[in-house]
């Protein structure tokens, strides 16, 4: 079977692969270039998730693309609203024709001799395989597992006689309206899944282990309204877009500094949004704000539906399911037609991706990361992974941007490859996300790769210091070793057409 050639591949056509690929697109325009995609639409995780509410939990200033202004009144966007932005950028940028559905990677080995990537994928609706050669590979296929999502099984399911639904499944046209609900988990799609759910069912109740730290926002900028009446649009998206990352970041460092303080000051904010009469237990999480990220509630919906009666929780451990709802460890019982598992993700690192060097396995729990976007050892690879206490998307910016920096350098110097090694021994032993605790990264911490006591081999999560480091440092730093291309045999030619 004969392989198809491309400078650069890029897997996922989320908003990671899809961001990365306009700034590949703006810098080097007759640059070959083809996306992979495993779904047969565009969108990714906007795409995947249907769930009642699916939306951001991030404003759409800061977590759409610097390139591409959200204009928009709102602040958190629903997932169609995202879904059609990613589709909208794709076409500004002629990225439609580039992108090739329904293939699933398997496996991709890069070769020294040759210096290219061979990319295995296999076309699902036809089950053929399909081959692909690429002199650059950009892995933008997210950390979690599209086909399944994280489901324990719970004693005697098999008897309810409901229905049992996870959000990363929802059936299309699911009718819950006049049932009762029982959301199982405290997390992000929980916040979101009990309000709208509320609207049409006649009672949902959340069910929690334990807490998370929930935070009301304003679901209109009312202050970006104000400057648009007097200021051109450009402008104010980039006043909003700054304000709201050092708000990001201030929250952020606020709580890691002063965790007590921010925990009654959260704690503070929840009980004015619920009453004097609510108990607290429910909002009282066991750890420390932003051990986990921060529930976003526009408008304090989740809060709003608690008070009028619509909804409410329950913090206990489940014993067992019964035939008409859950028996709870207290040996109270919750009634339900309707249980929805938002029990969480299922961790699965660059979209099950096997990678080899010369066909040998590589290890990735084994390697640490580079800047947060290369990994040791491998050439030519950028892996787009987004912040956890920051919009994801703030990351796959600077991350595509140092890659055309990258490719520069390289065309510049007539190198073919760009491999990070670690000459110090820097290896600290620690994982990349050691620190930040939900449940989904706890399981998956022996599947991550590892970070280094310092330099460009410890991870930040700092945009400011991550944009510094990946848009202005030197791009040769001593630590990438470059491989002229005179010395790759068989190696095609590098057409890089960087734009001056």
């Amino acid at each position: 079977m004969t392989a198809i050639h491309n400078e650069i591949i890029i897997i996922g056509a989320g908003l990671s692969g899809i961001g990365t690929a306009c700034h590949i697109a703006a810098e080097y325009p007759d640059k070959s270039i083809a996306i992979l995609e495993r779904r047969e639409k565009m969108g990714g995780t906007w795409d995947l998730f249907r769930y009642p509410g699916i939306r951001s939990d991030s404003d759409m200033a800061s977590f759409g693309f610097n390139f591409k202004p959200w204009y928009s009144d709102k602040v958190l966007a629903k997932g169609k609203e995202i879904r059609e932005y990613v589709a909208e950028t794709a076409r500004e940028f002629g990225l439609q024709e580039k992108v090739r559905y329904g293939l699933k990677i398997v496996s991709a080995d890069w070769s020294d001799s040759k210096q290219l990537w061979t990319v295995t994928a296999l076309h699902e609706a036809s089950g053929e395989p399909r081959t692909f050669t690429c002199n650059f590979l950009v892995n933008c296929a997210g950390y979690y597992n599209f086909d399944q999502g994280y489901r324990p099984h719970f004693q005697g399911e098999e008897s309810f006689k409901g229905e049992i639904v996870h959000p990363q499944h929802w059936p299309e046209n699911f009718d819950y309206t006049g049932k009762k609900v029982v959301v199982i988990g405290s997390g992000a799609t929980a916040i979101t899944v009990v309000p709208s759910m509320a609207e049409k069912a006649a009672k949902v109740t959340m069910l929690q282990r334990s807490p998370s730290y929930i935070m009301a926002v304003p679901d209109t900028d009312k202050v970006s309204m104000v400057l648009n009446k007097f200021l051109p649009k450009r402008w104010v998206f980039k006043l909003t877009r700054r304000r709201n990352v050092l708000l990001q970041r201030g929250l952020y460092l606020a709580c890691q500094r002063w965790p007590n303080a921010m925990r009654k000051l959260l704690l503070s904010h929840v009980r004015k949004r619920v009453g004097p009469d609510f108990d607290m237990r429910h909002f009282s999480p066991n750890y420390k704000p932003w051990e986990q990220r921060l529930c976003a509630a526009p408008d304090g919906d989740f809060f709003d539906v608690l008070r009028s009666g619509k909804a409410d929780i329950a913090t206990d451990h489940i014993d067992h399911f019964c035939e008409d709802g859950i028996v709870l460890k207290s040996g109270g019982k919750l009634e339900a037609d309707v249980i929805v598992t938002a029990t969480g993700l299922d961790v699965q690192l660059m979209g099950d991706l096997q990678i080899k060097l010369n066909g040998e396995a590589v290890d990735l729990p084994g390697k640490m990361t580079y800047k947060g976007i290369l990994i040791q050892d491998i050439p030519n690879y950028l892996w787009i992974f987004g912040y956890t206490n920051a919009p994801w998307t703030l990351k796959s910016d600077i991350g595509g941007r140092y890659l055309c920096r990258l490719l520069a350098h390289m065309q510049n110097g007539g190198f073919s490859s760009a491999r990070p090694v670690d000459g110090d021994n820097s290896a600290s032993g620690n994982g990349m996300l050691d620190g930040f605790a939900p449940g989904y990264m706890t399981r998956a911490k022996d599947r991550m790769p590892r970070q280094g006591r310092d330099g460009p081999w410890k991870v930040t999560m700092h945009y400011g210091k991550d944009k510094k480091m990946l848009t202005q440092d030197p791009v040769d730093d001593g630590v990438l070793q470059f491989e002229p291309a005179a010395t790759a045999i068989g190696a095609q030619e590098l057409k890089f057409n960087a734009v001056a």
